[in-house]
Parts: C-alpha cells; structure tokens; sequence
C-alpha cells in the first residue's frame, strides 16, 4: 500500500483524537489534568486502561517473543492477576482512605519528606525509561513502514508524533486521556482480532487445529521447569505478580486513573475488570505469535522477534488489514505515552515542586509551572527515544522488564516497609540506601556467573532490589512510629 495513503490514515486518526480532547478539555483546571476531577465513569477507565498497559511493546514484541520463548509469558500473566488482586484489595483501600492525588504522600504521611521524594523521583526515572522505549518501538515501525519511504528522519517523526500527544492532553489531562484511551484501545482490540482472524484464514486451520501445529513447532509450552533457568515458572509467576504490585499499584500513571473513580469499590470493580481483560487479550496476542510464525515459513518471511508482525501484515496481508494494522499500532502508542506525559507532569507538580501547597502561587500561576513542566517532559521523551534508536535492542518488552527491576525495586520497598512495619526512619539516610540498592543489584548481576554458579537471575531481581532497599530502611529505623497527623498536607 502507497506510503502517502497509510500518512493520511495516520493523520485523520490523529484528527479523530483532536476532536475528542476538545470536547472533553472545554473548562478543564488543574485537578481535571491531575485526577479526572474524581468523575471518571469506572468502566471506560478500566477499558482505557488495558492501552495503557498493553502499549505498543505488547503488540509487537509479545507475538514476536513467542519464537524464542514460545508461550512463555503465560508465567508472568498469571503473576500478573495476583499482582491485581493485591492491588485491589491493599493498596486501593490505602490510597482512597488518604484521599490521595499523588499516591507517594503516603511516603510522606509514614515515612517522611525525604521517603516521599525519594519514591516520586524513582517513579519519573522508571516511567520515563520504560515510556520512551515503549514509544521508540512503535516510532520505529512506523518509520520503516510509512516515514523512510517518505524521506521523513527518525528524529522529525519522533518530534511530530510528541507534539501531537501535547496537543490532546496540554489542557485535559487525565480528564481528556481516559476518553482518548479508550477510543484507542478499541482500536488496537479491532486490529488484534482482525489479524488473528485472517491469519487463520490463510493458514486454513481452526483454532484446535493451529494451536496442534504450535504444539508439534514447540511454540505453545507455557511452564519452564529448570530452576536454574531465569524462566523457571515459579519465578516467572512471583516475579509477575511484583511487576504489576509495583508498575500499576506503586505507578502514579496507572493509578491516578483508578484513583479518578469517584467510589474505592468502582475502582475495585475497574482493576478487576481490567484483570479479565488483559488475560484474555494477553492470551490472544501470544495466539497470535504462534499463527505468525506459522504462517511466516510459507510467505517466506525469516523476519523474528518484535520484527516479524509488521513484516508479515505489511508484506504480505491485503491493504484492508494493513490499515487496520497501522490504525491498531497507533493506538498501541498514544495511550502509554500520553498516559505517561501527564503522570510525570502530575507528580514532578506535586510530589517535587509542591505546587498544590504552593499558596503564595495563583491558580493561574500553577497552570503555567504545570505546562512548562509538560514542555519539558516531552523533550526529555525526545532525547531518550533517540538515545532507544541508538541502542536498537531486538526484543523491547524485555528491555522494559529489565529496567523495571531496577528503577521500581526502590518503590517496592518503600511501601512495603511502610505497610508492613510500624517504624520510624531516620529519612536523611533515605536517597542513599534507595539509590544503592540498585547499584548493587547491578553489581551482583554482573558477578553472577561468579556468585551464583549456573544459577541465572531472571525477573525475581526486582524482588532482590526491593529486599534490599526493606533491609537498609530497616538498618535506619527506630521502633518508635512516625505519626502521620505531625506531617504536613
């Protein structure tokens, strides 16, 4: 299909976007961009949030990681509907009981100022890595299939692409993005089954019968049963219900959305809705990664990983399903970009500059600290995303993963020495112990092979960062409880 064609697509799907956040940002404040006012319906946030969490790293890179891991992921997504529940039933209650705009003042309220910050800055650090390399997968795909042709650079489409996220959610926030979310999502939704179902079709098989072939390929195995391996299952498990515990339920972007919901027992009802969600439209994409490398060896495609989706849809599928495909792919980005723009915007004002305890501030006054910090969030996406570009990894969910073991394991055991103890810290010593562990982390993966025989880290690395951070808080604790009415609002 011409380049010029799939362009104009691209444009009148970014109109249809436009006219949405003009009809949702009309009379929209401060606490419409940060929390939606507490009005968001339940439902369309639970639906807009399976974009959210999908992005475009789970459209192109699970399918594609079924080749070298098969269907692998299954571990962590059953993981992930502990991590769920947890959330729903731990933190929720814990966030709604504060009346909380930024989830890390209850850093704040238990473990003090130092605590709070230390937690906020880990926060902008992990959404801003795991943000951009998100969007650099599908800016990616999208130079290569439309953009190249085009003479159009990688920086200028990068550039575009963020300017136009400014343009949707500059005034509305999250009041505008739970909208625009969900309009996305069923786009990207419509593009996944469509795929699967031509796929199918090609291939001439039935379900039963494409998941017989996948089974007999060696592409269906779910559990790794080598402990020695970092896919053992039972890490793969834990490890995922920690990723959600700490990527949605200690993440300001995932729960400044759930914390929209006017009611605790609506925004239960949306995380678990969400849950169902995602495992059957997790299901379905590692269904199709199986079909894809099915069908790849008869269209005589030798393309793998986060490569093979777009070289078959785009080379070899009719034009209909190449537009739906874009059309999905696109909508696999905006939702983890602009969700992520704005929840850094969010907690940088709050949590970091203070704003909303500014009151030598006008309202007017904290609009405009609020955008400049907006402005200048999507230039750093700009510069880490050609920071991605350079780096090139084959497989983008697993970077993600990756750095989320890193720069959330600090998160993870902040609240968990907060929920779990009832000790006061001496907070000064906070930011050192919180940025060592990481760095320890990386020194003891780096040793491995020294210090751990063939025993080989996996994803049960975000535990081990979280346990250390746990131990050094404990090491600076007292027994006496901070009390949470000496803090400040």
């Amino acid at each position: 299909m011409s380049p010029v064609l799939l362009f104009v697509i691209l444009i009148a799907y970014f109109a249809l976007l436009m006219g949405v956040a003009w009809a949702t940002s009309r009379n929209a404040n401060n606490d419409s961009f940060y929390i939606g006012n507490k009005s968001s319906n339940w439902m369309l946030v639970a639906f807009g949030m399976v974009g959210t969490t999908l992005s475009g790293a789970t459209f192109i890179s699970v399918p594609g990681n079924v080749g070298i891991d098969a269907f692998g992921y299954g571990q962590i997504l059953i993981g992930y509907v502990i991590g769920y529940i947890a959330v729903a039933y731990i933190l929720l209650p814990l966030y709604y009981r504060l009346k909380l705009t930024s989830i890390y003042h209850y850093l704040d309220v238990r473990l003090g100022r130092r605590a709070y910050q230390s937690g906020a800055s880990f926060f902008i650090l992990s959404r801003l890595l795991g943000a951009t390399a998100r969007l650099y997968l599908v800016v990616n795909i999208l130079q290569a299939i439309i953009l190249d042709s085009l003479g159009v650079p990688f920086w200028l489409t990068t550039l575009v692409i963020l300017g136009m996220i400014l343009m949707y959610t500059y005034e509305g926030g999250v009041k505008t993005i739970v909208w625009t979310d969900t309009l996305q999502t069923s786009c990207m939704l419509i593009g996944l089954v469509a795929c699967v179902v031509y796929l199918l079709t090609q291939l001439d098989m039935t379900v039963g019968q494409s998941l017989a072939a996948m089974d007999a390929r060696g592409l269906s195995t779910i559990f790794t049963t080598d402990v020695d391996s970092p896919n053992f299952f039972l890490k793969q498990i834990i490890a995922g219900a920690f990723i959600v515990l700490t990527m949605t339920g200690m993440d300001q972007e995932m729960m400044q959305k759930t914390i929209s919901v006017k009611t605790l027992k609506d925004s239960q009802k949306n995380l678990l809705s969400l849950t169902l969600i995602l495992v059957i439209v997790l299901s379905m994409f590692l269904f199709l990664g199986g079909l894809l490398y099915l069908y790849a060896p008869l269209a005589g495609v030798t393309a793998t990983g986060d490569k093979i989706f777009p070289a078959v849809v785009m080379g070899h599928l009719p034009a209909a399903v190449q537009i739906i495909f874009l059309v999905a792919l696109v909508s696999a980005l905006f939702p983890s970009a602009d969700g992520a723009i704005t929840a850094l915007t969010s907690s940088f004002c709050i949590d970091l500059l203070g704003l909303k305890r500014r009151d030598d501030l006008s309202e007017a006054d904290k609009v405009k600290w609020r955008q400049r910090v907006h402005l200048g969030f999507a230039f750093l996406f700009l510069l880490l995303v050609m920071g991605f570009k350079w780096a090139d990894s084959p497989s983008m969910i697993v970077v993600i993963l990756k750095l989320a073991s890193y720069t959330y394991g600090p998160l993870l055991g902040l609240f968990a020495f907060g929920l779990l103890t009832t000790r006061r810290l001496n907070d000064r010593w906070v930011p050192a112990i919180t940025i060592g562990a990481p760095i320890l982390c990386g020194l003891i993966e780096f040793n491995q092979a020294h210090l751990l025989g063939s025993y080989r880290l996996g994803l049960e690395l975000l535990m081990i960062n979280g346990i250390l951070v746990f131990a050094g808080l404990y090491a600076i604790s007292s027994k006496e409880r901070r009390d949470p009415a000496a803090v400040a609002a």
